[in-house]
């Protein structure tokens, strides 16, 4: 277990909830999530189209899929990451997805940026399941097809970041939620997780993206089932986690809380708590010693990823 408090000045605030924008998403071959029909879901309105916007924000995703960032097979280590974008469950915003997948695939590691729905009434029988259903079809289908793009089974993680955070949170503690067809009984567990600023409590902290995924007026149960620092068992995933204390979108207490309950349930974890960075910050300044990735980089390979 292993907390660090770090100083640093290299990282710049973000716009709120410009987490991840795919420019080039257009020169990547999209690999559709699901074989035939996308489960939960209704038929959309003529309306109801794909956008992306000048600064690459996705919004009414239909029919979501991977971004694939293969890495080359003469320096492939097998690991392979899927990275899930914030934007708080209302859009998908991809600038800092593809600069990490790209670091990624640089060091061997296979990454896939995933496109998955935003919950909406609109389009989903059920909107507070979507995200996670496209979340587990997409471990489901990089394991089941690990043989083919070079990859070990045993070392598939998740990486979320803001809202993408909590999507990966709940997919790492509630193993037992399977929400899609999994006949194959293929594992929906990643290996490793890694969180940067995540929404982990759902409480009146995060009023906006708690509404967007599970309306104005949930019970205690349901905020307790969406909180998922509630959830953490010793089956969780080792984790990664990152955050900036003076982050003013999603409070820092969000990575403590998880943090704590990780350490209560003995999970191999590691911290980083930055003085600065507010929300959204990606790869700022590489050649930093105290650079996120370069210490995520360490963490892999202590934790044999």
């Amino acid at each position: 277990m292993m907390i660090r408090l770090l100083k640093s000045a290299n990282f710049v605030p973000a716009l709120m909830f410009m987490i991840c924008s795919l420019p080039v998403a257009a020169q990547q071959r999209e690999i559709p999530l699901y074989e035939s029909s996308v489960p939960n879901a209704r038929k959309a309105p003529a309306d109801y189209v794909e956008q992306t916007d000048a600064d690459g924000r996705v919004i009414k995703v239909t029919q979501p899929a991977l971004v694939p960032f293969f890495a080359e097979k003469q320096t492939a280590t097998g690991t392979a990451i899927l990275i899930f974008p914030g934007g708080g469950y209302r859009l998908l915003s991809l600038g800092a997805c593809e600069e990490i997948a790209r670091a990624l695939k640089s060091e061997g590691i296979t990454a896939f940026v995933v496109k998955y729905r935003l919950p909406n009434d609109t389009i989903m029988v059920d909107k507070s399941i979507g995200p996670l259903q496209d979340a587990q079809a997409a471990i489901k289908m990089v394991r089941k097809r690990a043989t083919e793009w070079n990859i070990n089974p045993d070392r598939i993680g998740m990486m979320g970041l803001s809202a993408g955070g909590h999507l990966v949170s709940m997919e790492g503690t509630q193993q037992n939620r399977v929400m899609i067809d999994n006949k194959e009984k293929i594992s929906l567990r990643p290996d490793f997780m890694a969180l940067l600023y995540p929404v982990i409590i759902y409480d009146p902290d995060t009023p906006r993206t708690r509404e967007t995924l599970i309306g104005k007026m949930p019970s205690r149960e349901i905020l307790d089932q969406y909180s998922t620092d509630k959830h953490v068992s010793a089956a969780t995933p080792p984790t990664f986690l990152i955050h900036a204390a003076d982050d003013d979108v999603i409070p820092v207490k969000n990575t403590l809380s998880f943090f704590n309950a990780l350490q209560q349930a003995r999970v191999k974890t590691e911290m980083h708590i930055l003085q600065s960075g507010g929300h959204g910050f990606a790869l700022a300044d590489l050649n930093s010693k105290d650079n996120w990735f370069r210490m995520f980089k360490s963490w892999l390979a202590e934790n044999g990823f």
